[in-house]
């Protein structure tokens, strides 16, 4: 009896068979996260802070006269020494801090931009800068009161800010919408 005829076809020959299908992979990366509300906070701590840190900058050069009349009439100056020397040399030296605080808050300023963006080194950053500030903020306020109470009363605030910063960049939400974008830019998908 032949194929043609009715009966069964003929046994396959021997061999292989089809080759599986791939398996679906157990991981395909994190799920789509919308920036959340710890990271927004958080890095609009640092913003406020860096605002506060203008302002601040802006206040001391404004009352630069108020602010130092105390710390020159406290110097003691060596015998034969020009007092108008002494007070020029310490006007241009807060007059360089107060380029360079400026500076650093432009600075300050595109680590928050790169955080925002995702990247986690700058988020790194952020932390270690805070933390630095909130050190020495804290001894600030501790060592003693500005003779402008403005002053004091911004170095407080913007304590309470740089704390916020830190706290809200530090938490789950924070750390898993970094991690997200880390893998986006990992797998192409963003830049």
């Amino acid at each position: 009896m032949t194929a043609g005829q009715g009966g069964p076809p003929p046994p396959p020959w021997p061999g292989y068979g089809p080759a599986p299908s791939a398996p679906v992979p157990a991981y395909q990366g994190p799920t789509f996260e919308e920036r959340p509300l710890s990271v927004r906070a958080g890095l609009g701590g640092f913003v406020g802070a860096i605002v506060l840190s203008v302002i601040s900058t802006a206040v001391t050069f404004l009352n630069w006269d108020t602010i130092s009349a105390p710390i020159i009439a406290e110097l003691d100056v060596p015998a034969g020494t020009d007092p108008d020397a002494v007070r020029a040399a310490a006007e241009t030296g807060v007059r360089i801090g107060l380029v360079a605080a400026l500076v650093f808050a432009a600075v300050y300023g595109l680590f928050v931009l790169f955080a925002w963006r995702g990247r986690n080194w700058a988020r790194i950053v952020l932390w270690v800068i805070g933390g630095f500030g909130l050190l020495f903020g804290l001894v600030g306020l501790f060592a003693g009161t500005s003779p402008v109470p403005f002053l004091t009363g911004l170095s407080f605030f913007q304590l309470l800010l740089l704390l916020a910063g830190v706290v809200f960049l530090a938490q789950r939400p924070s750390n898993e919408w970094f991690r997200y974008q880390a893998w986006l830019r990992a797998t192409g998908q963003a830049r």
